[in-house]
């Protein structure tokens, strides 16, 4: 399996996401209309993330970016990241998508994936901004402030009230979402949010057992299994997610359930929906690795991640270009998969 990030890669993920970053269209729009005034293309309605297809891909091509010019400040496609960045991380473009959003109907928009991804977006401005290697960095980092600061927000006012969480394999899977979000805010010091996203993910999951891992669905690009162990690994102390590991994947030493340790077949990588499965292939690879870093040497339960994620890698890893309904994300989850982290 591929285990770090090479120049190589860094350049090929940077291209694909220059070249869609700033593509209007085709775009597959999220957008309720209160009246005719709001019928408007992808550009007027979100000044900054208006390409990749949809916003939340056009809020990760943006992260894509920026995570490899950290790694490789002197990236052949530097100067092209840096210029794109640049052009749309205005104060005005920035009070364009915060105007989109203040509408009442738009309160729920992208809940909860884009919200995780505008924070993960934020964090790592900070993140190269305090490396120094970019001297634009810290500039965009408060430019896009107020739009972290709006999600944090709504993270705050959404999660008191979620009852129940959501454990489908697509957008609106919670424990993706709060695993970045808790990323995020642990990295920026919101210790408000952290203890939120704590004491949310421990009233929704502290008790589940015995996992049955009923999955793939024909359209799902994350492990509704792998991704809640992976969102409780970051919630309990070592020793506490140890023991609800055990409880939640009693079998996993076995390789059961022998659904998570199969890449899902991809039958139609031009069909979007189906195409989703290469995600979900590299979205487990993210969490196997992950997970079997949490597991000590020895340990059975971690040799049988590590060979899974091996395979589920090298299934989609040839797959993120080729036709747009991949092109458009799949780089960054195969970043994801490659680092086994989003920080």
């Amino acid at each position: 399996m591929t285990d770090r990030l090479t120049p190589e890669l860094a350049s090929k993920f940077a291209s694909l996401a220059l070249a869609h970053l700033t593509r209007e269209y085709p775009n597959r729009l999220t957008h309720s209309l209160e009246g005719p005034h709001d019928v408007q293309g992808p550009r007027a309605l979100h000044p900054i993330f208006y390409g990749s297809y949809d916003w939340h891909s056009c809020v990760h091509g943006y992260w894509l970016v920026l995570r490899v010019l950290e790694r490789y400040p002197a990236l052949a496609e530097a100067e092209r990241i840096i210029a794109v960045v640049d052009a749309h991380f205005t104060d005005a473009n920035v009070a364009g998508e915060r105007a989109y959003l203040a509408l009442p109907h738009n309160s729920g928009f992208e809940r909860p994936y884009g919200w995780a991804w505008l924070l993960a977006l934020s964090a790592q401005l900070e993140r190269l901004a305090l490396k120094g290697v970019v001297p634009q960095a810290a500039r965009w980092a408060k430019t896009i402030a107020p739009l972290a600061d709006l999600f944090v927000a709504r993270f705050e006012t959404f999660l008191p009230k979620a009852t129940y969480p959501l454990r489908v394999g697509t957008h609106f899977n919670t424990a993706f979402a709060l695993a970045l979000a808790l990323d995020f805010a642990r990295a920026t010091q919101r210790d408000g949010l952290a203890a939120l996203i704590v004491d949310t993910a421990k009233r929704w999951h502290l008790n589940d057992v015995a996992c049955q891992a009923w999955e793939p669905s024909g359209d799902e690009f994350l492990s509704p299994a792998l991704m809640e162990a992976e969102l409780m690994r970051r919630v309990l102390p070592a020793a506490e997610f140890d023991g609800w590991f055990a409880r939640f994947l009693p079998d996993l030493a076995r390789g059961e359930p022998a659904t998570l340790f199969v890449p899902a077949t991809v039958s139609d990588r031009s069909d979007g929906k189906i195409a989703h499965l290469d995600g979900l292939n590299l979205s487990r690879a993210w969490c196997q690795r992950a997970l079997a870093g949490a597991l000590p040497e020895g340990d059975a339960r971690r040799a049988r991640l590590l060979d899974a994620a091996d395979r589920h890698l090298a299934s989609a890893l040839a797959h993120v270009a080729g036709d747009y309904m991949g092109e458009h994300w799949l780089a960054t989850f195969a970043l994801l998969a490659i680092e086994g982290s989003v920080y």
